[in-house]
C-alpha cells in the first residue's frame, strides 16, 4: 500500500510554504520587491558603498564585496523546496537575489541551474542585477509570459558608478542589457534604490522609459544625503514624470507619505508579459 504524502502547508501570506527556507517570503524592505525569493551565493563583489547587505548578514563588508561564493549544498535545497511549491500547488515569481547578485563578477555558475529548476517545478523567476551583459548567456531561459528581467540604476554617469558601485557593470551596459531583454519580450524593470541624486534618478527614467516596463522608486539610507534631501519634492516629480510617461511604478514605504491622498499604488503587479 503506498503512502500518502501530505500536501505542504501554504504560510498565512498565500505565496510561500511553511518550513521553507530556500524559497522564502522575504520581509520589510526586501518584502516590497518581490513576494519569493533565494539566493545561490554567499558575499556579491560588485562593491557598493552603500550596500546594507552586510550589516543583515552580519558580514564583514570587506569580506561581502571581496567575492561572491556558491552556498554549500544549494542546489540540493532548491529543488526539495521547489518540489514542495509545486505540490502545494504555487506557481509564483521568486527573485534573484537580495542578499547577493546572480550576474556577479565572480562565480555565476548557479544562476542558470536555479533558473531552470524553477522552471522545471512550475515557478516564476525574476532577475535583479547590476551585472549588465553578464546576464545575455542566461536570455534564452527567460520566458515571456512567467518571467522578468530587472536591474538597479543609481546614474548614467560612469564616474559615479565607479564611485559608488565599484565592480558592477557601468550604466550604459545596463541599459544595453535591459533593452536586449525587451527586444525579447521579456518584462523588464528597474529599480531606482537607492537614490543617491534626484536629477539622476529622473534622468535614467528619461533614458530607459522606451524599453522599460515598471520602475520601483526608493531613496537612501544610512548616508549623509538621507537627511538633506528634500525626499517630498522627489517624490512629487517622479510621480509627474512617470504620470507623463504613463510608465507602471511603485512608490516603496520610505516615500509614501509624500504621495498625494488617494494616490494608486499597488504593491504587486504582474512582472511578466
Amino acid at each position: 500500500m503506498s503512502r500518502i504524502i501530505p500536501r505542504p502547508e501554504i504560510n498565512p501570506d498565500g505565496v510561500s510554504v511553511k518550513g521553507c527556507s530556500t524559497i522564502y517570503a522575504p520581509r520589510g524592505q526586501a518584502g516590497e520587491y518581490a513576494p519569493l525569493a533565494t539566493n545561490p551565493y554567499r558575499g556579491c563583489g560588485h562593491g557598493c558603498a552603500y550596500c546594507y547587505v552586510p550589516k543583515v548578514l552580519r558580514m564583514d563588508r570587506p569580506e561581502f564585496d571581496a567575492n561572491a561564493v556558491p552556498r554549500p549544498n544549494f542546489m540540493d535545497a532548491l529543488r526539495a523546496d521547489a518540489i514542495k511549491y509545486q505540490r502545494a500547488g504555487l506557481t509564483g515569481q521568486v527573485m534573484l537575489s537580495f542578499t547577493t547578485d546572480p550576474y556577479n563578477p565572480f562565480d555565476t555558475s548557479l544562476t542558470r541551474p536555479t533558473l531552470e529548476t524553477l522552471a522545471d517545478f512550475g515557478l516564476g523567476f525574476c532577475t535583479l542585477t547590476k551585472g549588465g551583459n553578464r546576464a545575455l548567456p542566461d536570455i534564452a531561459v527567460f520566458r515571456p509570459d512567467r518571467d522578468a528581467f530587472a536591474s538597479t540604476l543609481t546614474s548614467l554617469d560612469d564616474r559615479f558608478s565607479k564611485k559608488w558601485e565599484r565592480g558592477a557593470a557601468l550604466p550604459m551596459d545596463r541599459l544595453v542589457t535591459l533593452a536586449k531583454f525587451h527586444e525579447r519580450g521579456i518584462f523588464t524593470w528597474v529599480s531606482l534604490e537607492p537614490t543617491i541624486d534626484i536629477e539622476a534618478s529622473l534622468e535614467i527614467v528619461q533614458a530607459t522609459q522606451s524599453f522599460v516596463d515598471l520602475y520601483k522608486v526608493g531613496r537612501v539610507n544610512y548616508l549623509p544625503m538621507t537627511k538633506t534631501t528634500d525626499w517630498r519634492d522627489y517624490t512629487l516629480r517622479m510621480i509627474d514624470k512617470l504620470q507623463a510617461l504613463g510608465k507602471a511604478h511603485y512608490i516603496k514605504k520610505d516615500l509614501q507619505g509624500f504621495l498625494p491622498a488617494g494616490y494608486p499604488n499597488p504593491l504587486r503587479v504582474q512582472q511578466h508579459h
